[in-house]
């Protein structure tokens, strides 16, 4: 997909971070966009900045993506007023992190939903229909760092990060056959508001040296806009795996290409991190 001028493009998450800036950067573009977020509040506002930039929303609605039958009836819409459309982007996710013990059934069950659940089934609304327009097309999942690595509490969160992993390493090959494109966005940090809401599970937000590591992270973040921007330089040039930062990108070569340092670092990250819980803990 070398341009977007005037394609249909299919956003989740388009309410805020790098969804929003997806949106916007598309809309620069002359793409027609269907939007959509669970918060509604942050829909409008993003198809309000569309428009102000020009752009277009073709159709927008706020849902939730875990919820199926939204989903659907979202799809029948756009395919009856819009036809089938030539970009999916799966951006919507939630983040919940904690330790085995503290993790409850609820919080993977919650976190499955909406970020393995939530994208698979927004994939069997749109993509059989851009299989029947015999357009080809393309199909952008958004993963994360935790999708790659091991990171210390982060065992939820990665079963559904590794989980939409999987399932585009194998559309990768399902659909080249049907000139559908797939790209697994994996970024590291960046500067949205889930990095203040994110539920830690038996840690407090507020204690002081979590704050100060927050800040660490924003500092170190990139922006929601250089992450659209690299993920829509990604499509342009056909990539499946996209990274929004070099040090997830060297992150991932070192797994790949030397295990042993991959493995003490993830061990010293992991310590680290225990040594700080149980600091708070006593």
């Amino acid at each position: 997909m070398k341009t977007f001028h005037e394609t249909l493009c299919m956003v989740t998450g388009a309410g805020s971070g790098i969804g929003r800036a997806v949106a916007l950067a598309l809309a620069g573009e002359g793409a027609r966009l269907c939007l959509t977020d669970i918060n509604r509040d942050g829909l409008l506002e993003t198809i309000r900045l569309v428009g102000e930039a020009g752009g277009q929303v073709v159709a927008g609605r706020a849902f939730d993506v875990s919820d199926e039958a939204s989903v659907m009836a979202f799809a029948d819409e756009i395919h009856r007023t819009q036809g089938s459309v030539d970009l999916v982007m799966n951006v919507a996710g939630i983040s919940t992190w904690g330790t085995i013990e503290g993790l409850e059934s609820a919080h993977w069950r919650r976190l499955v939903e909406v970020n393995l659940m939530g994208p698979i089934q927004v994939l069997r609304a749109f993509v059989p229909g851009m299989i029947n327009a015999g357009r080809g097309g393309h199909i952008v999942n958004v993963s994360s760092a935790a999708g790659l690595f091991g990171l210390p509490w982060h065992g939820a969160y990665s079963a559904t990060k590794f989980g939409l992993r999987g399932v585009s390493e194998v559309l990768r090959f399902d659909l080249d056959h049907h000139n559908i494109g797939v790209s697994l966005v994996c970024p590291g940090a960046v500067d949205t508001g889930l990095v203040n809401t994110i539920d830690i599970v038996g840690v407090d937000r507020d204690d002081p040296d979590i704050q100060a590591m927050t800040r660490r992270f924003q500092r170190h973040a990139v922006t929601p806009a250089r992450a659209a921007a690299a993920i829509l330089k990604g499509v342009r040039h056909g990539r499946y795996m996209i990274f929004t930062s070099l040090d997830v990108r060297i992150g991932y070569w070192f797994q790949r290409k030397w295990a042993w340092p991959y493995e003490m670092a993830m061990r010293l990250l992991s310590a680290k991190v225990f040594r700080l819980a149980r600091s708070r803990g006593d």
